[in-house]
């Protein structure tokens, strides 16, 4: 494979995490938060309730960082603290998810209808190497995060 090309195509998926981080950060501020606090929230929202640690594993973040986010998000009443059934000195996070649908969809409601159109644009061949693509960059990110979080 032509090396200029490969480049070209890496610098080209930096460019878009780059535009990724900028919308977010965007995305982020108008609905009142960070851009990464925003993205966090996405993590509450896939993966359901769970404890403060059990999303700093997730994350990546610290308990302290995590703390600090459910204090910004119980503000805004975008999570509660709840005890757990089996063990009242556990404490699960529980997403309002109908509160959070409201605050960001509006937000990317247009974004998704171009991206939907976008991916329209591809035949079925060209999404499977999308596809496959993807699987294989989200798995080689995974393997550095986790490998750099052990050093």
């Amino acid at each position: 494979m032509d090396p200029e090309f490969v480049t070209q195509i890496r610098r080209l998926s930096q460019l878009y995490a780059y535009t990724s981080i900028q919308m977010h950060e965007a995305v982020g501020r108008k609905a009142g938060l960070s851009g990464t606090d925003h993205k966090y929230l996405g993590f509450l929202l896939q993966k359901g309730q769970m404890t403060a640690g059990e999303w700093a594993t997730l994350t990546g973040l610290t308990t302290g960082a995590i703390t600090g986010l459910i204090d910004r998000f119980e503000k805004k009443k975008l999570v509660k603290r709840q005890f757990a059934e089996d063990d009242r000195r556990k404490i699960i996070i529980v997403p309002d998810t109908k509160k959070i649908m409201a605050l960001l969809e509006p937000l990317y409601k247009e974004y998704r209808g171009k991206s939907e159109k976008l991916l329209a644009s591809f035949s079925a061949k060209e999404l499977k190497v999308i596809e496959s693509y993807f699987l294989q960059a989200v798995e080689i990110m995974q393997e550095t995060t986790s490998k750099l979080s052990n050093e």
